[in-house]
């Protein structure tokens, strides 16, 4: 009799024990994602002054990267960005951005990026962004992103820069 009610047992929670490890595992690491997105700069500051988009021109990127998490906490970010600057009725690309990066996940949507920055125009730096997934989809999620670059070289004054980004991440 305890054999039988021992298998009875077994084989009416196995089912749950199995989709509770399905659950658990559901995501593998590494993990794979990308995104796609539009940043503006909104102020830039140096010891020269304050430069800001929008005034008497437009500055514009597409990021798009690719994220390699390690864990569900940390993980590597390569981000390519280039910009196209708007002046005078002429528009042109005017730089590009090379950002690789870790990732950290601060959890409830919330991600710290911390970037190193190469660019074509002979500067190069830090980037400090927080990015917040503010829609999460099935398939992909919409995001906000609040970068924050520094830079310097090309003899030019360190700058400061804030600006925003949004995007798509699948």
């Amino acid at each position: 009799m305890n054999l039988f009610r021992t298998l009875i047992i077994f084989f009416t929670t196995m089912p749950a024990v199995i989709f509770a490890q399905n659950a658990a595992s559901a995501t593998t690491y590494p993990k794979i994602t990308g995104y796609v997105g539009i940043l503006h700069p909104i102020a830039t500051f140096s010891r020269t002054g304050t430069d800001m988009n929008f005034d008497h021109h437009y500055v514009v990127g597409m990021p798009t990267g690719i994220n390699i998490w390690k864990s569900a906490k940390i993980g590597f970010s390569a981000e390519f960005v280039p910009t196209v600057r708007v002046e005078n009725g002429i528009s042109k690309m005017s730089n590009f951005t090379f950002h690789p990066g870790v990732l950290v996940a601060l959890g409830k949507g919330w991600t710290f990026a911390g970037r190193a920055a190469f660019e074509t125009s002979g500067r190069y730096g830090l980037t400090p962004v927080l990015n917040k997934t503010v829609v999460k989809g099935k398939s992909a999620s919409m995001f906000a992103a609040l970068p924050l670059p520094v830079r310097f070289g090309n003899d030019r004054p360190a700058t400061f820069t804030v600006g925003f980004q949004f995007g798509i991440a699948f």
